[in-house]
């Protein structure tokens, strides 16, 4: 997957302890990714002399999304800046229909001190991502990084999933060290991610998590899939849900399971062929067939994946539309028309 990555610059509706105070300039931003807000947070403490969290995107002009352009972000000072740094400027919204609790005043400080309940923390919090799918802190303590994650309540509960996979194969996922609804604390996870996935990691994962999913078939445990799915001999069982390789750590962990469903277990495999390079699509579909034919020989893994596209782009046409359902209207920009991307070529699928 390759993206125009434009640069970004950002202005910030500045909220502190005594009320909204006014707006910064415009200031260039280190990265391109409009919810990679550490950067954001970097450059507001030398402009402001104080911490700051950014809580949500006011809106974006230019760019493509989600990168570059300028946007506009709510953010809350930790502290009264000093006199004279921000010009007036219209308050942001103060509520809106959907707001995520961390999108809030005082929601990232709340995350933060529920995790301090639990942990030790040898250094301040910092704030890595936020946007209308989550919010994601980076906690140091004595034994490394911990991280720190919420998610909006249309998701599944990843604690629990993790667990559920850790069950079978505890290397597959990161440890959970405490969680609560919506969010969870996890342990660090070695490696970068393999946004260019390589043979040898489709060969170390897949074959990994076709053994959970076999051990973990029968009554579901989760919301089955919207996308309905002829078996060829294969059980439903857990899917990840977003099991592109942006999701694996290059030590052959995966993370980011809050999108986990219960359905056929080739829709797994079609999200990573979404991203994976078509040069490597062969060798996915043998390492996931002969995987699975290891458990269920009688199973035709290769003609469900001649069907499964189409159903998995339906399954994440609905995806799309529940996120748009449930988000406020200023983050919509981050999956406007990802639906009907996804409706498009499933009938492209059909009809070719």
């Amino acid at each position: 997957m390759i993206w125009d990555r434009p640069d970004r610059s950002a202005v910030a509706l500045v909220s502190t302890p005594s009320g909204f105070t006014g707006r910064t300039g415009v200031f260039p931003v280190e990265t391109p990714n409009w919810n990679h807000v550490e950067p954001v947070n970097t450059v507001l403490r030398e402009l402001l002399g104080v911490e700051t969290s950014v809580l949500r995107l006011v809106s974006a002009e230019g760019g493509t999304v989600p990168f570059g352009g300028v946007v506009t972000y709510h953010v809350e000072a930790h502290e009264e800046p000093g006199h004279g740094l921000l010009t007036p400027a219209e308050a942001p919204e103060p509520d809106a229909e959907h707001r995520q609790p961390w999108a809030r005043r005082g929601g990232p400080a709340e995350l933060v001190a529920w995790a301090d309940s639990v942990i030790t923390r040898t250094g301040p919090a910092t704030q890595v991502r936020t946007w209308n799918l989550s919010s994601v802190h980076s906690l140091p303590t004595a034994d490394g990084p911990v991280w720190l994650k919420a998610v909006p309540e249309f998701f599944a509960e990843e604690g629990s999933v993790i667990e559920t996979v850790a069950a079978v194969d505890p290397s597959l996922v990161p440890r959970v060290l405490a969680s609560a609804p919506h969010r969870v604390l996890l342990s660090h996870v070695e490696g970068g991610n393999c946004w260019k996935v390589t043979a040898e990691q489709v060969e170390r994962v897949l074959p990994r998590w076709v053994a959970v999913q076999h051990a973990l078939a029968g009554e579901p445990r989760l919301r089955p899939s919207a996308a309905p799915m002829p078996s060829f001999g294969l059980p439903d069982t857990l899917l990840h849900g977003d099991f592109h390789p942006g999701n694996w750590r290059t030590s052959g962990v995966v993370i980011d399971w809050s999108d986990a469903v219960w359905g056929h277990p080739s829709f797994d495999v079609c999200r990573l062929m979404e991203v994976a390079a078509p040069e490597l699509h062969d060798l996915i579909r043998r390492v996931w067939s002969e995987a699975w034919l290891r458990y269920r020989p009688d199973s035709d893994p290769l003609a469900a994946l001649e069907i499964a596209p189409r159903a998995s782009r339906l399954h994440n046409a609905v995806k799309y539309q529940e996120f748009l359902d449930n988000i406020e209207s200023s983050e919509r920009i981050y999956h406007e028309g990802d639906p009907q991307v996804e409706l498009r070529e499933a009938l492209r699928l059909v009809t070719s």
